[in-house]
């Protein structure tokens, strides 16, 4: 993913909000014990274990790098998982191109539990690998692990879909859930770290990056899918990470962020989900946006210091070492609340 707006929009935007104090954000929801407050249904409990379990064993592959054993082997792996949990599973091969020429074989990988359910919500999130290590001072070109930036998300899918299918039908959320994961999201051109090469993309009219939820917003699988709304996972499994309300997420769907941020503070996870709104960002959003799915990026995107994402991104730091089972918790129990609350 890449930086939409720059930090000077991020200035005007900070402005904007502090001069304005008497006036509460868009997102803002009742304050707890009011009389508009919903009780918190029943939900089962996310295993950040469980989560943490699903985040490494995407790791023991290799870096799930397009055209390579490891990514083929973890596409595998994923799908064979859904389907163990008697989830209804559709992979979509697709070729693409990335912006350095090569053809990229990819698939995308679509999981589905009730399918016979006429209201429904999508989770979507990346299981590719980064190629390279662009941020990386020492190995830039190194492949990696992409703990965060990309397993994190697909855990955390996994675990929600584990929780969903051992609750008996009684118990079961009102709304049908399909997980949607993309390839090829992490192939992209970084003009930052990548100014010696060619993006033979430019001009083209295709984005270097999301090149998996490109492919699937022209071709919707299941054909013409409508949900609900969505939301993305991205880098979501991080010691110390902090979600902010990111700007295209509240443009598109701003009902949903505000579910999802009063659902984390009521489950004490605001640590977490921060009332902070952030400058927005290419991911596979913009492209499920434009498909007609309203979602919400679920990412770890606040200021660095100059940066806007942490000091991992892209980098071989991005291992098991960062990940965190508190953060896992925060964002599977808080999605998990969510879906009971529909």
């Amino acid at each position: 993913m890449r930086l939409l707006w720059r930090p000077a929009a991020l200035l005007a935007a900070t402005v904007l909000l502090t001069a304005c104090p008497d006036k509460k954000p868009a997102t803002e929801t009742p304050d707890a014990g009011s009389a508009a407050e919903t009780p918190l249904r029943k939900a089962p409990a996310f295993n950040a274990d469980s989560a943490y379990q699903f985040t490494a064993k995407q790791v023991s592959f290799g870096p799930r790098v397009p055209n390579t054993p490891a990514h083929v082997n973890c596409g595998d792996w994923i799908s064979s998982k859904f389907r163990a949990l008697g989830l209804q599973v559709q992979e979509q091969p697709f070729t693409a191109m990335a912006f350095d020429g090569k053809q990229l074989r990819g698939r995308n990988i679509i999981a589905r539990f009730a399918p016979q359910a006429a209201r429904r919500v999508a989770l979507f999130a990346h299981w590719d690998t980064r190629p390279f290590a662009d941020k990386d001072k020492t190995k830039p070109n190194a492949p990696l692990d992409g703990a965060n930036d990309g397993a994190s998300g697909v855990a955390v899918a996994l675990e929600i879909a584990r929780q969903l299918a051992a609750q008996p039908d009684s118990l079961t959320p009102a709304v049908g859930v399909d997980i949607i994961l993309f390839d090829a999201e992490d192939y992209g051109y970084d003009s930052s770290t990548q100014a010696n090469l060619e993006n033979k993309l430019a001009g083209a009219g295709v984005e270097s990056w999301c090149l998996g939820s490109q492919y699937w917003a022209k071709n919707l699988v299941p054909a013409g899918y409508k949900a609900e709304y969505g939301i993305l996972f991205d880098m979501v499994g991080a010691k110390g990470a902090r979600f902010s309300r990111e700007e295209l997420s509240r443009q598109q769907a701003n009902d949903v962020v505000g579910k999802l941020w009063y659902n984390a503070s009521r489950l004490g996870y605001s640590d977490y989900f921060i009332a902070q709104d952030m400058p927005g960002i290419t991911d596979d959003h913009v492209f499920t946006n434009q498909a007609g799915v309203r979602t919400v990026d679920l990412i770890d995107h606040v200021p660095y210091g100059d940066e806007f994402f942490p000091a991992y991104h892209h980098t071989t730091q991005d291992n098991m070492s960062i990940i965190d089972r508190n953060t896992l918790k925060a964002v599977g129990q808080t999605v998990l609340q969510t879906l009971y609350q529909e």
